[in-house]
C-alpha cells in the first residue's frame, strides 16, 4: 500500500502515530525531551481532531498511576516521560506490569541525573529492563512512527497483556528532522483494531478487583505467569512485524542483521548509532573487511538465543553500551547477551564497550576504530580492555586546553 512522504521529527512522527490510533486516555506530565508528544496530542485534541480524554496531572508518578487506572477501567491508555519522569514513575512500573495491563510508554530517552543533563543515553529505560515491561527501541524516526503502531497489537494480545516502552533517542530522533514515509489513518486503525479487554473494572457483569495483595502462596506463580507472556511476547512480536510488513512494506524483527552473511567481525548495538555503525561497515567492506552489524531492536523480551544463533560464526564482537550498570560484568546489553552466548556455546571473544553516555558524540570513526581493534584481536592477539569508554577525555586533553 502506498504511503506518504513526509519530513517530520521523532516526537511529531510519534504524535502522528497516537493521533491515527487514537487511543482513549493519556495522562501526561512534561519533561525534556519527551514534552513534545503531549503537547502535540493536546493540540490534536483540542482541534477536535482525535477525541483521546487529556489528563493534565501533576507528576510523572501520577501520569502512571492514571494511565494505569484507565487501563484497569478497560480504556486503551498510554503516556510519555524521559529520564527522572521513568525514575519517578518507579514504583508505578512495577504495578502496570504485574496487573497485566496493555498501556504504552512513549519513552523518549535521556540520561538520569545526576549530575544533571539532558541529553540522550539509556540509563532511564535501561534501569526499569526488569520491572516486566516490553521494550522496544527505534534506530530512526521511521522506526518511531512505526513501531508505536505495532505496540498496541503486542500488547493486547491476550496470551501477553503486558505493558510496552516505545523508546526513541532525545534529541537526536525526538527532535531531528528526517524523512518518513506515513500510512493513511484508516489503514493505521483498521491495522490496530479495537480494544475489546475480557476483563476491566467497569464490567457489571463480572465485579474484579486490580492489584490485591498477593501473600506467600499467590506471588511467585504471578511472576511465573508474567515470564510466560513475556516469552510469548516473542512469538507475537514476530507476527505483527510480519502483519506490518504487509501494509507498510517495511520488515521488522527482534534485531536487525547488517551484511552478516559473512561477516569476521561485529557490533552489537541498539539505537540512533546504528547509523553510524552501518556507514563504518560500508566503509570497512570497501576496503576488504568483513564487519557487520546488529541492531537489537526488541530488548524485552530479550532475543539471546537468536543473538546467538546470529553471531555463532563471527570470529570477534564488540557489545557497545549506552548505560552503565556498574555491576563489574559490563553494561546491560553486554553482559546479557554474553550469558546468552556463554549459554549457546559461542566463544568468539565478545568486547564491551560503554559510548555516547549523556549525548557524548559517537562516530562513523568511532566504530571503525572498535571495528579495527577486533582485527587487531583476531589477527596479531593485540588485547583489548574490557569496559572501555569510547571518547573518554584524558587528563592530558584538560591540559592542553588550559594552555591555550
Amino acid at each position: 500500500m502506498a504511503g506518504k512522504r513526509d519530513r517530520m521529527s521523532g516526537n511529531e512522527a510519534v504524535a502522528l502515530a497516537i493521533k491515527q490510533v487514537n487511543p482513549d486516555v493519556m495522562p501526561a506530565f512534561p519533561i525534556t525531551p519527551s514534552t513534545e508528544i503531549p503537547q502535540m496530542v493536546s493540540t490534536f485534541i483540542a482541534n477536535g481532531e482525535i477525541d483521546t480524554e487529556f489528563i493534565p496531572v501533576e507528576s510523572e508518578h501520577s501520569s502512571m498511576s492514571a494511565a494505569i487506572g484507565a487501563s484497569a477501567a478497560g480504556a486503551r491508555a498510554l503516556t510519555a516521560t524521559s529520564s527522572c519522569g521513568l525514575a519517578f514513575m518507579w514504583e508505578e512500573l512495577y504495578i502496570a506490569a504485574s496487573d497485566r495491563l496493555p498501556l504504552v510508554l512513549c519513552a523518549v530517552n535521556r540520561a538520569l541525573t545526576g549530575p544533571i543533563n539532558i541529553n540522550c543515553d539509556h540509563s532511564d529505560t535501561m534501569g526499569a529492563r526488569d520491572s516486566g515491561w516490553l521494550q522496544v527501541y527505534a534506530e530512526t524516526n521511521q522506526e518511531a512512527y512505526d513501531n508505536f503502531i505495532m505496540a498496541y497489537p503486542v500488547t493486547e494480545h491476550p496470551e501477553v497483556m503486558l505493558p510496552m516502552m516505545v523508546c526513541q533517542d532525545g534529541f537526536i530522533t525526538s527532535h531531528a528532522v528526517m524523512n518518513i514515509e506515513t500510512m493513511d489513518t484508516e489503514t493505521v486503525r483498521d491495522f490496530v483494531g479495537i480494544y475489546e479487554p475480557e476483563n476491566f473494572l467497569l464490567n457489571a457483569d463480572m465485579p474484579m478487583a486490580i492489584g490485591p495483595y498477593a501473600n506467600s502462596p499467590f506471588y511467585m506463580e504471578t511472576k511465573m505467569n508474567q515470564r510466560l507472556a513475556m516469552k510469548k511476547a516473542k512469538e507475537v512480536i514476530l507476527e505483527v512485524c510480519e502483519r506490518f510488513e504487509k501494509i507498510s512494506g517495511r520488515k521488522y524483527g527482534l534485531f536487525e542483521e547488517y551484511r552478516m552473511e559473512d561477516a569476521e567481525y561485529a557490533i552489537v548495538i541498539m539505537g540512533s548509532a546504528s547509523g553510524n555503525t552501518k556507514n563504518a561497515v560500508d566503509i570497512l567492506r570497501e576496503q576488504g573487511v568483513k564487519a557487520g552489524m546488529i541492531k537489537v531492536r526488541v530488548f524485552r523480551p530479550f532475543p539471546g538465543e537468536e543473538l546467538a544463533a546470529a553471531l555463532s560464526k563471527v570470529s570477534a564482537m564488540a557489545i557497545l553500551d549506552r548505560a552503565e550498570s556498574f555491576s563489574g560484568c559490563g553494561g546491560p546489553l553486554g553482559s546479557e547477551l554474553k550469558a546468552a552466548l556463554l549459554d549457546a556455546g559461542v566463544t568468539a571473544p565478545a568486547i564491551n564497550y560503554f559510548y555516547g553516555l549523556a549525548g557524548r558524540d559517537f562516530t562513523d570513526q568511532s566504530a571503525i576504530d572498535v571495528f579495527t581493534a577486533l582485527q587487531g584481536l583476531v589477527k596479531d592477539g593485540t588485547p583489548i580492555e574490557q569496559f572501555q569508554y569510547i571518547g573518554l577525555r584524558k587528563p592530558e586533553d584538560n591540559d592542553q586546553k588550559k594552555m591555550k
